[in-house]
């Protein structure tokens, strides 16, 4: 990717910032296609939310993703570029499309900014080939056409343009330069569901009630027989409310009880989001470090400081946990190995706490060489124990047999990457696929040797409880 300093690219003026596109105009009509065309601009401290809820349209793409604690929150809309993959090549495809597209792109501004540049927003499947009427493909990539980040204090406003030899440069110009004098002095517009009141809704189990013990069961004979040796089976419910659902709404809602999970956002354009608060960091790659996270093993929360601490050292001590706990980190470890990377992390998990669940933690990170990119380590993790099971082929295999619906984006790997090779992603989970005045609810329990039907049970009711009051509430 070519970078051009914004006083170099003339786009202080909008007689200037014209002149700067035909230039990329006819750039790539020498090339023969598409030249990406990326314009940072530090502005003013916005919101990213609030931005997306003053210009959110149903049928326009949009990935949204905020991690209070962290003081980080991105969003993007519309589509600039988009690429599609399934099957087990999906990863190394979509790198493909990135790389192709950064060869022909030229950023201006200053790309020493957090999240400047063009991002590159993903969402990967649970599986590498979804079935007929899911509404997200296997893997979906798209560049958009605007995205704002804040982070540690700092805001940053991007406009993303795909320039051809037809392209109108004089609209693109106005259209730029109209955006980012938006941005840096953003009028916010009241979304429409801010006076509305929690949606009347009812929900059930999505097929029969008593398949998910049955299918836990089931599991632990594989389990017995050395079949598998750890598998995550997820139930779904179904809720339909008397209005439409904003996504957008109930992600108001997720990003001030989850503070510390990612707050999320995934819209197809075709009028369906997948929503959630994820807990769950898949990997992080910065500055040539990569950090991930093995999180399994599970407990409730206690409605005191001395019942939370009972519970969490109870958590500790039990077997079973920690095994799973175990299961997940000797998975990563082995696939990072495998990648020729060098691990480093402690000998002992730790607690993270969350607003209604606790879990085993062991932190992890490597240092990350220019030959082993973001994607090569998210095609080998996932999907990784702590949402699939081990070993990976036999779990998957009997996931679909087992579960008896779609997870769609349920589990999957959603996140960016960043036009230097860095990114983040996370697992979808504490998710909602939202269409209409449906939603659909998912939530899994890890089974290994020592689970039970009920206590499995019981937990994927505990995890669906934050989902449910988002929606209601």
């Amino acid at each position: 990717m070519r970078t051009v300093a914004l006083e170099a690219s003339g786009s202080r003026t909008p007689a200037a910032l014209r002149e700067f596109l035909g230039q990329c105009r006819a750039a790539a009509a020498r090339a023969g296609r598409p030249q990406l065309v990326s314009i940072s601009l530090e502005v003013d401290a916005l919101d990213p939310l609030a931005v997306l809820e003053s210009i959110f349209e149903p049928r326009e793409p949009h990935f949204y993703v905020e991690r209070p604690a962290e003081r980080m929150a991105l969003a993007g809309a519309e589509a600039a570029a988009v690429f599609t993959a399934s099957g087990p090549g999906r990863f190394a495809a979509c790198q493909k499309f990135i790389d192709e597209t950064l060869e022909h792109a030229v950023a201006v501004g200053d790309l020493s900014a957090p999240f400047s540049g063009p991002l590159f927003f993903a969402a990967f499947a649970f599986f590498d080939q979804v079935e007929p009427g899911e509404v997200f493909p296997a893997a979906t990539l798209f560049v958009p056409r605007w995205q704002v980040a804040h982070q540690a204090g700092r805001t940053v406003a991007v406009a993303n343009l795909s320039i051809d030899a037809g392209s109108p440069v004089d609209a693109l110009a106005e259209r730029v330069w109209r955006a980012h004098a938006k941005f840096s002095a953003f009028d916010y517009a009241a979304p429409d569901f801010a006076s509305g009141a929690p949606p009347r809704a009812g929900i059930r189990e999505a097929g029969d009630p008593g398949s998910y013990v049955r299918s836990v069961g089931s599991a632990l004979r594989d389990i017995g027989s050395g079949a598998l040796e750890k598998i995550v089976l997820a139930r779904a419910k179904d809720l339909a409310a008397g209005e439409t659902l904003h996504p957008l709404r109930v992600l108001n809602g997720l990003r001030q009880r989850f503070s510390d999970c990612f707050a999320f956002s995934v819209a197809n354009g075709r009028g369906q989001s997948f929503i959630g608060a994820s807990p769950e960091r898949l990997l992080r790659v910065e500055g040539g470090r990569l950090v991930t996270e093995a999180l399994a093993g599970s407990a409730p929360r206690g409605s005191s400081a001395s019942g939370d601490a009972a519970l969490a050292s109870a958590l500790f001590r039990d077997d079973k946990e920690r095994r799973e706990h175990g299961v997940v980190l000797d998975t990563i470890l082995a696939g990072l190995k495998g990648l020729g990377l060098h691990p480093e992390f402690p000998d002992r998990p730790v607690l993270r706490r969350f607003a209604n669940v606790q879990h085993l933690h062991t932190p992890v990170g490597a240092p990350l060489p220019a030959t082993v990119r973001l994607l090569d380590v998210l095609g080998t993790l996932h999907p990784t124990p702590a949402v699939g099971g081990s070993p990976k082929d036999a779990a998957l295999a009997r996931i679909r047999g087992l579960e008896g619906f779609p997870r769609g984006l349920y589990a999957g790997a959603l996140g960016w990457v960043d036009s230097r090779g860095g990114g983040e992603f996370f697992a979808g989970l504490r998710s909602a696929l939202i269409d209409g005045a449906a939603a659909r609810l998912y939530a899994g329990a890890g089974i290994v040797a020592g689970s039970t039907p009920e206590n499995e049970l019981a937990e994927t009711e505990m995890k669906f409880k934050a989902m449910e009051e988002a929606l209601l509430s």
